[in-house]
C-alpha cells in the first residue's frame, strides 16, 4: 500500500469511528427505554425532589410503557445519591432528582466523590418554589421581630433545623442567619419531615422549610409562620409577610428542583427524556397538583438547566466563603 493511501486511511479512521458512535447513540435513543428506569433521590421521602420525581415517574411509566422506579438514597446533603448516578452505567436508565442543594454541595464540601459539572448533565429543571420560615409554637415568637429579639437576647442558645448539612434548607437558613446578624446553632437531620417534626415538638426552634412541606402545618397552627423567602407575599399564605417585608429588606432565597443523569449518557437519550418530561410538565394536570402545594412547574432544555446549576454554584461559593460555611 502506498504511503499516501495509508495516510488517508489513518486520517479517515477517527471519522469512521465518530460516525459509528453517532449512529449507535441514535439507535440507543430509538429503542429507549428497553428496561425499567430508576430515579435516585438523595433525600428522604416527602420533600420537593421526592414529590416531583414521584409524579414524573408515574407519568413516564404511562407514556414510555416501562416501569420508572423511585429510589430514596438520603445522606450528606444529597451527595450520596448524586454519586450513585455519577458512577452508574451511563445509559440513561439512572436519573437523579435534585433540589437547590445540588448546587450548594460544591460550595461547602472540600472534596466530592464526583465532579458536579463534568459527571452530571441536566435533563430539565422541573419546578421552582420558595421557603417559609417557621418557628416552634413553644418559643412564643409570633413575628419575625419577636424571634430576632429573642435570638439577639440569647446568642448561641437558640437553634435551627435542616434536612442535612449542605441541604437547601440548611443553606437558606444560613443566608437568613447572616442577613439577620444572629447567632443560632445548626441542628441537621436526615430529611425535611424529621426537621419539621422536631420544630413542631419544640426541640428545635426554627426551620427554613420548603413551602410545599410547611403549608398545612402553618395553616393548622402546628408551627408559627414568620415569613416567606420571596420578595413578595405568596398567594397560598396571603396574610404572611415576606421576610423582606417583615424586617430583612432585599432578602430572597429561591428553591428549585430538576432532573439530571450521567453526562456520558447518549445525548439523544437525554434529549428524548427531556422532551418527554417537559411535555409532562406543561400538561394542565401538573399545575392542578403542584400549584396548591407551592410548586410551580418550570421546564427547561438540558442546556438551560446546566447553566442554572453552574450559575447557582458560583453564587453559593461566594456566599459560603463570605460566611465561612463548610460541611467537612
Amino acid at each position: 500500500m502506498k504511503p499516501r493511501c495509508k495516510s488517508w486511511i489513518a486520517a479517515a479512521a477517527p471519522l469512521v469511528l465518530l460516525g459509528a458512535n453517532a449512529w449507535a447513540q441514535h439507535d440507543a435513543a430509538k429503542d429507549y427505554p428497553r428496561k425499567p428506569i430508576r430515579i435516585i433521590i438523595g433525600f428522604t421521602p416527602g420533600g420537593g425532589p421526592d414529590i416531583t420525581a414521584r409524579y414524573i415517574a408515574q407519568k413516564l411509566t404511562e407514556s414510555l410503557k416501562q416501569q420508572v422506579i423511585v429510589d430514596n438514597r438520603p445522606g450528606a446533603g444529597g451527595t450520596v445519591g448524586a454519586n450513585l448516578v455519577a458512577t452508574a452505567n451511563p445509559d440513561g436508565y439512572t436519573l437523579l432528582s435534585v433540589s437547590s442543594a445540588h448546587a450548594v454541595a460544591p460550595a461547602i464540601y472540600a472534596k466530592l466523590p464526583y465532579d458536579t459539572a463534568k459527571d452530571l448533565s441536566g435533563i430539565t429543571q422541573t419546578a421552582v418554589s420558595k421557603y417559609v420560615l417557621v418557628a416552634a409554637p413553644a418559643l412564643g415568637a409570633k413575628t419575625l421581630k419577636d424571634f430576632l429579639v429573642a435570638a439577639k437576647a440569647r446568642p448561641g442558645q437558640l437553634n435551627f433545623s435542616s434536612a442535612g448539612v449542605g441541604s437547601g434548607t440548611h443553606f437558606a437558613a444560613e443566608q437568613f442567619k447572616a442577613a439577620a446578624a444572629i447567632n443560632i446553632v445548626h441542628v441537621p437531620f436526615k430529611g425535611i419531615p424529621e426537621a419539621l417534626t422536631e420544630t413542631i415538638s419544640g426541640r428545635v426552634h426554627l426551620f427554613m422549610a420548603p413551602i410545599a412541606n410547611a403549608l398545612n402545618m402553618v395553616k393548622e397552627g402546628r408551627v408559627v409562620g414568620l415569613g416567606v423567602s420571596s420578595l413578595q407575599r405568596d398567594a397560598l399564605l396571603p396574610d404572611m409577610p415576606s421576610l423582606a417585608e417583615a424586617g430583612l429588606p432585599g432578602f430572597r432565597a429561591d428553591l428549585w428542583f430538576g432532573m439530571l443523569t450521567s453526562s456520558q449518557s447518549p445525548k439523544p437519550v437525554i434529549a428524548k427524556l427531556s422532551n418527554e418530561i417537559r411535555r409532562i410538565l406543561t400538561d394542565a394536570e401538573v399545575k392542578q397538583r403542584w400549584l396548591p402545594i407551592g410548586l410551580e412547574p418550570r421546564p427547561t432544555t438540558p442546556g438551560e438547566f446546566d447553566r442554572i446549576v453552574a450559575d447557582e454554584i458560583a453564587t453559593f461559593i461566594k456566599i459560603a466563603r463570605a460566611a465561612n460555611i463548610r460541611a467537612d
